[in-house]
C-alpha cells in the first residue's frame, strides 16, 4: 500500500516534542528554584572545584539551547516518515541520549546548589552523566520501537525472470551477517567495557560504565544484522527491530553476485549508494540482490545468498501467479 505521509507521528512526539519539553522543563525548574539559588551558580567544574559561573536563568536558557540544537537536532530525523527506518531509529536513540544527559546534569547541578551560600564549595555528582545517558537511551529505544516505515509500496506486475535461480522446495532462509556473537562481545569489550573501566579507575567512580557501555552497545548493534527470507518476503532485523522489509508482492526478482563492500558501496554495514540503492554489506563474497517494483534495490552479502535468491524467486512465482 502506498503512503504519502511526510511525518511519522511517533517520530514527531519522541524526536521533536520531547527535546523541546525537556528544554523547557529545565527553564521552568530553574525559575521555580531561583529564589533558593545563589545569584551566580556554578556551571562548570574541573576535577576538583567549579571554574565557571553564571546567573541561573542565563544558564537555563543555555542548557535549553544546547538541548534543542544537539539532542533535538539528532532526534528530529525520526519524524521524517520517508527516511530510512534504521537511520531514524539510530538517530532517535543518539539524540535522546544527549537530551537525557543534558537534562539530568542540569537538574542535579541546580539541586546541589539549593540554599548554598558559596557555590564554589559545591561538587557536581559525576554519576549524573551515566544516569542521564541511560535514561535517554531507554526512552530513545521505546520511541524507536514505535517508529514505522512509511515508504511507498508497489506491487510487482509479473513473475521473476525465468533465468533467475529458483528453489525446488522453497523454505525459510535466515542468516546472521556482520559480527557474530563472539565478535560482538569482543567488540563491546574493546569499545565499551575496557575504556569504561579505565576511566572508572581514573575518576574512582562507576558512572563511566553507564556512558561507555550504552555507546558500545549501539555501535555493536549497527554492525550485526539478522536477515530472514520467507514466504512473506525479506526483512533485515537490527537491534531486535525490523530495519528494512520488502513484501513478496513487491519483489520483481532476486539474483546473486559477488560484492566487495568498500569497492561497491564505499563502506561496511548498512549502506546507501545513490537513490534507493541499499546494501547490508558485511563481507566480500556472494550477495543476494533484490529488485522491487517501487525501484528500490537491496543487496545483502551472505554465505546463503544463493538459497535466499532461490527462495525469494520461488515464493514470488507462487504469490504472483495466485488468482
Amino acid at each position: 500500500m502506498n503512503s504519502s505521509r511526510v511525518v511519522d507521528p511517533a517520530g514527531a512526539v519522541f524526536g521533536l516534542l520531547l527535546p523541546v519539553i525537556a528544554a523547557l522543563s529545565g527553564v521552568i525548574l530553574t525559575k521555580v528554584w531561583e529564589p533558593r539559588l545563589p545569584a551566580q551558580i556554578a556551571t562548570h567544574w574541573t576535577t576538583t572545584s567549579p571554574d565557571g559561573f553564571s546567573t541561573p536563568m542565563s544558564s537555563a536558557w543555555t542548557f535549553a539551547l544546547v538541548t534543542v540544537l544537539f539532542g533535538g537536532g539528532c532526534s528530529a530525523i525520526a519524524a521524517l516518515a520517508q527516511a530510512m527506518l534504521m537511520m531514524r531509529r539510530t538517530m532517535l536513540v543518539v539524540g535522546l541520549s544527549v537530551v537525557g544527559l543534558i537534562l539530568t546534569v542540569q537538574v542535579l547541578l541546580l539541586y546541589v546548589q539549593l540554599d548554598v551560600t558559596d557555590p564554589a564549595d559545591t561538587e557536581l555528582p559525576l554519576w549524573s552523566l551515566g544516569l542521564g545517558v541511560v535514561i535517554g537511551a531507554v526512552v530513545g529505544l521505546i520511541g524507536a520501537a514505535l517508529l514505522r516505515d512509511y515508504r511507498p509500496r508497489v506491487a510487482a506486475t509479473g513473475t521473476p525472470d525465468p533465468r533467475l535461480p529458483r528453489a525446488d522446495d522453497p523454505a525459510t532462509v535466515a542468516d546472521t551477517v556482520g559480527f557474530g556473537t563472539v565478535g560482538s562481545l569482543v567488540l563491546l569489550l574493546l569499545l565499551g567495557v575496557a575504556p569504561a573501566l579505565a576511566v572508572c579507575l581514573l575518576v574512582d567512580g562507576w558512572w563511566p560504565l553507564a556512558v561507555f557501555v550504552p555507546v558500545g552497545l549501539l555501535i555493536v548493534s549497527l554492525l550485526r544484522f539478522r536477515v530472514i527470507v520467507d514466504r512473506t518476503g525479506i526483512r533485515v532485523v537490527n537491534m531486535g527491530m525490523t530495519a528494512l522489509q520488502y513484501g513478496i508482492e513487491e519483489i520483481e526478482g532476486a539474483r546473486v553476485d559477488v560484492i566487495a563492500p568498500f569497492d561497491d558501496f564505499g563502506g561496511w554495514g548498512l549502506k546507501v549508494k545513490g537513490r534507493r540503492n541499499y546494501g547490508v554489506v558485511t563481507r566480500t563474497g556472494p550477495a543476494v540482490i533484490v529488485t522491487t517494483a517501487c525501484g528500490d534495490r537491496l543487496t545483502v552479502t551472505s554465505a546463503r545468498a544463493e538459497e535466499m535468491a532461490g527462495a525469494l524467486n520461488a515464493f514470488a512465482d507462487r504469490r504472483l501467479r495466485r488468482p
